[in-house]
């Protein structure tokens, strides 16, 4: 089947960050936001990851922001819904700092433009953990728009997260394609490959290469952007 949509994860990929130091200096700076709101830094931090725990369970009978919320408000009490509007005023403000912490890779944004001149469509396949405020950010920050992508998942728009084949047929069915005309381009073994198992074709980028559960990387396309834009070229 011909190949017509092109799939792209954002941290890691579009964007070159360590993964660890990336989460661990963005919750630093959500700490400090909220410290002087009555939330202690390793509680907040421990509820974020059970909130994202529940977002990664979400079967898509609700959206990821009401997984989080849910779960988070079960955690400190319906009085943090309240709050809201200071995680609100954070990603909008504070977030931003958090890009220092990444990497610039300009051949991130030559590989999309250069894919959307092949005539391929173009989205961006990024975990729908964080808000659309901090996903556009990063966006930016890898030297893209958001006006650049046809979709990119957020917390909002998307009940299901990674590495749940489901996220991939979701995607595939609001763009109108059938898997088989997607390739998925993402540095996480675990994460981005299993979009094969749908029917997805795929390619692993290198660069920032996360594979938690070691498996063998031989059986995947991979290498750089320069090496991602030949192999869309021999399809």
């Amino acid at each position: 089947m011909k190949l017509t949509t092109i799939l792209f994860d954002l941290d890691g990929t579009l964007l070159p960050m360590d993964n660890d130091a990336f989460t661990k200096g963005y919750f630093k700076l959500l700490a400090a936001k909220l410290a002087p709101h009555g939330y202690e830094p390793k509680q907040l931090v421990d509820a974020i990851w059970a909130g994202t725990a529940a977002m990664v369970k979400n079967d898509g009978t609700q959206s990821n922001e009401e997984a989080f919320w849910k779960k988070f408000a079960g955690i400190y009490g319906e009085k943090v819904l309240a709050d809201k509007p200071l995680f609100d005023e954070f990603y909008e403000k504070d977030f931003h700092h958090a890009k220092s912490i990444c990497g610039f890779n300009p051949n991130a944004a030559m590989a999309v433009h250069t894919v959307k001149e092949m005539g391929l469509r173009v989205a961006l396949a990024t975990n729908p953990i964080f808000p659309a405020v901090a996903t556009e950010s990063r966006i930016l920050w890898a030297g893209l728009e958001p006006e650049d992508f046809e979709l990119y998942t957020t917390y909002e728009n998307i009940g299901y997260c990674k590495p749940n084949p489901d996220y991939y047929r979701e995607i595939a069915k609001r763009l109108g394609v059938k898997p088989e005309q997607c390739l998925m381009v993402g540095n996480d073994v675990t994460e981005d490959m299993v979009a094969q198992s749908v029917g997805m074709q795929v390619f692993l980028l290198t660069d920032c290469l996360i594979n938690k559960e070691r498996k063998n990387i031989a059986e995947y396309p991979r290498g750089s952007f320069v090496q991602l834009l030949q192999f869309i070229e021999t399809l």
